[in-house]
């Protein structure tokens, strides 16, 4: 489902709640403007909440009843889409798609939307208007990040903790964001995590930076206990720390909107810090599209002079962006010059753990002079601004630098808190360093030792002794032989990934002359991937480059214009260009919902490694995991980066080994092997075609077989998109497509209301390995059973007998049930009460049936039977003389016994004739939206019912029906005026 983009008006509305409205005033003859606040964010009892229950809505067919709208001051601000927990097919995804045709018929209600709720009671998720399937979450707390009580249903939470009124009017100030995308206007909203984190970060930011006052009382932190230490004046605002992927960005910028309103603060100046300038430019356009927010445009420092400027002698206000390089004295300065000695400057630093705390000092031997690292200028320059850190991954327990410049956390949202809450996915390892045996040992060796190396790298003698070992690293990386060793595989690999689950790759090298030279290797391999075209091709280099470079990378190198139109090409699921080589670009702050693949053919390491694999963790569609593939050897910093996650109080791993998915496969797949127990099925690969429909069968004569079977096959597809390039699990292909597509044949037989979409059927097929004969044996499930496809609502006397004589007794009596429920929807769609009497009898009879109280046979000629039943009822127009909608109401009035013994059918056919007439004059296409007329017209058949004498003890179930019946109806008759 494609997302749904918000109407400009929803955009105004907001910033109209939080500018006011704008009027004019007169007082003593004089005009002047001023605004009137719709909502009073300072004091939350003056204003007027209600929670309405079944509220109408016209809509562009008929009123839409929305289960639950909340309205603050008469504003409808939030709708909530209601489930029954006990309804099987009634889950959260169905209020999900309720809301959908919501937005879609009633429009202009959701003008004023700042939050949807779906809920079936157990669970619940928020979104924003915008949001699709996997940006709505859960809401897991109350009052604080730390308040998380164990609650049966989520829905409480939600309406505890999301909803109550003091937390929801900060969320409307202070936590809604829009984005312009090429798409169109995006709506974002922050989660809980970020919402939490971003309140506790102000309060204790507000304290470091001023004077000693009296402290508030927090509620019990267990693993973010900054805010309690947190000492008035220290200027440490403290580090939040929300795993890679969960919305830092956003954090950042309701932080910044919510800080800048503390009337403590006296308008204080915001100056962003990041170590990289496309992080910079990245972060700076988030803020740019949050100025409803923010109150004002932040600004973006070009070079050192520029900066200094921006914050030299500025008396307050302004949000400034600047790469913290540009914190480095002029050759001829020994220190940083102070540009202010405010107190109310607040530096946010992203990332809070790479250059902003270098305060070594280095002897340069070449000048004598000692130099320091760039957080030391950056002191030197606000030396009482309070330093706030914002941070992907956590801080080492020995880094004591960081922790003096910003002191501790004040937040944690780790990788099990954002895996279990559907933010990211997890990421998988797998090693395919046993398939390379060029310069292996010599590489495992080096990398063990080399360093990474940044040109922005602030120790000189660090970075030079770094070099070394990296280029003889890169010599053995680079050699010619190992280069298309390790192309050979991608390309295999790749493949195989895309089978099992369809996105797209990213490949990590060394140089940029390793990316060139891996490229060519690769395209030698797939000469369809490549072209010169910036707008066509499978496979493209994303690194920098200038005209002074050699004439193999020329073609590579691309302007800015280009790599925006390669990035936009990169993020869209659909378009061709499936996989990128990179040495350093796109490697942070990179959202690519889709990439679901890492090839690391480049030493990493710390905060690096983790910000790069967890460019394949964000959530997307039927993703199950992201999938880091080493070719260098990364497993010793992974085991790493594990410990120091771990001594950092975090939960869950950075990575997963593909060796646990392979073991849960096998699990699973024994699982379904014990299910087709009795079942000879050994010949799948050679005869899968003539197996099916048997297969089916046996599975369908199972108790609860179809959700069993359903269940199994669902697990084990996902198990395999996670570990299905391993040889363990490549040998298991060809029986994981059997059992796929038997689980297709019972769906294709027996759903009539869940419609596969395009993309999942695909990927079903995707996976029968091109097996053509059980490929449309899925596709055509009559075929399969050699039956010829019968018209809907035209099952034969010859094509029941058919079916009748099928030997799977089980499947021939799901493929009735699904016909005969096809046949009932398409024939009474606008006859309730036919609709209703075979609905119901069908379900009763398939309740016994599956309740084994009758065998299958029996069950086959009740339904044939019910079939031939509702045949000859769709008749009966033809016999009593009326037209399908006179017989629709017909039915409606003689769904009452003691009316049909008493007026007889021609009484009843008069009536419905005469009703008839009178409803299709009377009806518009709007004629529901206004209760008076709906009043007329139940008067106008209650009059016409008492005229005939219908019998009184039914009468108002009969008008009603009538009137039900005449809704079906409206539109019909509407198209045919």
């Amino acid at each position: 489902m494609a997302r749904t983009l918000a109407d400009p008006s929803n955009r105004s509305f907001h910033e109209t709640l939080l500018d006011g409205l704008p009027v004019e005033i007169e007082n003593n003859g004089e005009k002047r403007g001023d605004r009137v606040q719709l909502i009073d964010f300072e004091q939350p009892h003056n204003n007027h909440f209600l929670v309405v229950n079944q509220y109408a809505v016209q809509g562009i067919r008929q009123p839409r009843r929305p289960d639950l709208m909340c309205f603050i001051n008469g504003l409808p601000i939030a709708v909530i889409e209601l489930k029954n927990p006990a309804a099987e097919q009634a889950d959260i995804w169905a209020a999900f798609n309720q809301l959908e045709t919501y937005k879609a018929e009633i429009a202009d209600l959701f003008m004023f939307n700042e939050a949807l709720v779906i809920s079936d009671g157990l669970h619940a998720r928020v979104g924003s208007l915008t949001a699709d399937r996997e940006r709505f979450l859960p809401w897991r707390t109350l009052r604080n990040e730390n308040d998380r009580p164990l609650l049966e249903f989520e829905l409480e939470k939600v309406v505890r903790g999301f909803f109550a009124p003091e937390l929801l009017l900060d969320y409307l100030r202070y936590f809604i964001l829009y984005e312009q995308t090429d798409d169109g206007l995006i709506k974002k909203i922050a989660g809980y995590h970020q919402f939490h984190a971003v309140r506790e970060a102000v309060r204790v930011t507000v304290i470091a930076a001023t004077q000693p006052q009296s402290e508030q009382s927090t509620a019990q932190q267990e693993r973010a206990t900054y805010g309690k230490q947190v000492v008035p004046g220290s200027r440490k605002g403290g580090i939040v720390w929300h795993t890679q992927g969960s919305g830092k960005s956003i954090s950042m910028v309701c932080f910044t909107g919510k800080l800048m309103q503390q009337a403590e603060m006296q308008n204080p100046t915001i100056v962003v810090v990041t170590d990289r300038s496309d992080l910079d430019g990245q972060l700076y356009q988030t803020f740019i599209g949050a100025r409803s927010l923010l109150k004002e445009a932040p600004q973006q420092a070009e070079n050192r002079e520029q900066l200094r400027a921006l914050l030299a002698d500025r008396p307050s206000g302004g949000i400034i962006f600047t790469t913290v390089q540009k914190f480095s004295p002029e050759k001829d300065e020994d220190q940083f010059p102070c540009l202010t000695e405010r107190t109310n400057i607040v530096v946010i630093a992203d990332e809070a753990h790479r250059s902003q705390y270098g305060f070594r000092a280095v002897l340069d031997k070449k000048s004598g002079k000692y130099k320091y690292g760039f957080a030391k200028h950056l002191r030197d320059a606000l030396p009482y601004a309070t330093f706030v850190g914002f941070t992907g991954t956590p801080v080492e327990t020995d880094d004591k630098d960081t922790r003096a410049v910003f002191g501790d956390y004040v937040s944690i949202y780790d990788i099990q808190d954002a895996v279990d809450d559907g933010a990211t996915v997890p990421i998988y390892y797998e090693s395919r360093l046993a398939r390379l045996d060029i310069n292996q040992a010599e590489i495992e060796q080096l990398s063990n030792q080399v360093e990474e190396i940044f040109e922005d790298e602030e120790n000189i003698a660090l970075r030079e002794a770094a070099k070394t070992k990296w280029a003889a690293l890169e010599k053995l990386v680079g050699a010619e032989p190992r280069i298309k060793q390790v192309a050979a595989d991608i390309v295999q690999h790749f493949d195989a990934r895309n089978e099992a689950v369809a996105g797209k790759g990213m490949i990590v090298t060394m140089s940029r002359e390793i990316c060139v030279h891996l490229y060519n290797a690769i395209v030698a391999l797939r000469p369809q991937w490549d072209s010169l075209d910036p707008t066509q091709g499978t496979i493209k280099i994303i690194m920098t480059g200038s005209a002074a470079d050699t004439e193999l990378m020329q073609p590579h190198i691309y302007s800015a214009a280009t790599k925006k139109q390669l990035e936009k090409r990169f993020k869209h699921p659909k378009d061709p260009l499936k996989l990128v080589i990179v040495r350093d670009m796109w490697l942070t702050g990179f959202d690519v919902p889709c990439l679901h693949t890492m090839y690391v053919d480049k030493p990493m390491r710390d905060h690096n490694l983790m910000q790069a694999i967890a460019r394949v963790n964000r959530v997307f569609r039927d993703k199950e995991g992201g999938l880091v593939v080493d070719y260098i050897g990364i497993a010793a910093e992974l085991r790493r980066a594990l410990k120091i996650y771990t001594d950092s109080r975090g939960k869950g791993q950075p990575t997963l080994d593909t060796a646990e998915a392979l073991a849960k496969l096998k699990e699973l797949m024994e699982v379904a092997r014990n299910l087709l127990h009795g079942f000879d099925y050994a010949a799948y690969r050679t005869q899968a075609a003539t197996l099916l429909l048997p297969a089916a069968n046996f599975v369908l004569g199972l108790e609860d077989g179809k959700e069993r079977w359903a269940d199994v096959v669902l697990a084990i597809t996902k198990a395999f998109s996670l570990c299905g390039t391993l040889d363990d699990a490549i040998t298991l292909r060809e029986e994981i497509a059997f059992f796929q597509a038997i689980k297709s044949v019972i769906a294709k037989a027996t759903e009539t209301d869940k419609k596969l979409s395009e993309d999942r059927k695909h990927a079903i097929l995707r996976q029968i390995l091109d097996n053509a004969v059980v490929a449309e044996g899925v596709e055509d499930v009559f075929k399969l059973a050699g039956l010829e496809r019968p018209d809907i609502g035209i099952l034969s006397d010859g094509f029941l007998e058919e079916v009748r004589n099928l030997p799977q007794r089980n499947f021939a009596v799901e493929l009735l049930q699904k016909l005969l429920n096809d046949e009932v929807k398409s024939r009474s769609r606008t006859n309730v009460v036919l609709e209703k009497k075979f609905s119901d009898r069908l379900q009763e009879a398939l309740n016994r049936y599956r309740n084994r109280a009758i065998e299958s046979a029996q069950v086959i000629e009740e339904l044939i039977q019910m079939a031939k039943e509702f045949r000859e009822a769709a008749k009966r127009g033809e016999y009593l003389g009326l037209n399908e909608s006179e017989l629709a109401f017909y039915d409606a009035l003689a769904d009452n016994e003691s009316a049909v013994r008493e007026l007889g059918d021609d009484i009843l056919k008069k009536i419905a004739h005469e009703l008839t007439e009178k409803l299709r004059r009377s009806t518009t296409v709007d004629w529901q939206k206004r209760e008076s007329v709906r009043a007329r017209l139940r008067n106008l058949v209650r009059i016409t019912l008492r005229r005939y004498k219908y019998p009184p003890d039914r009468q108002e179930e009969a008008i009603r029906l009538v009137l039900e019946q005449a809704e079906r109806l409206s539109l019909q008759w509407t198209k045919q005026a």
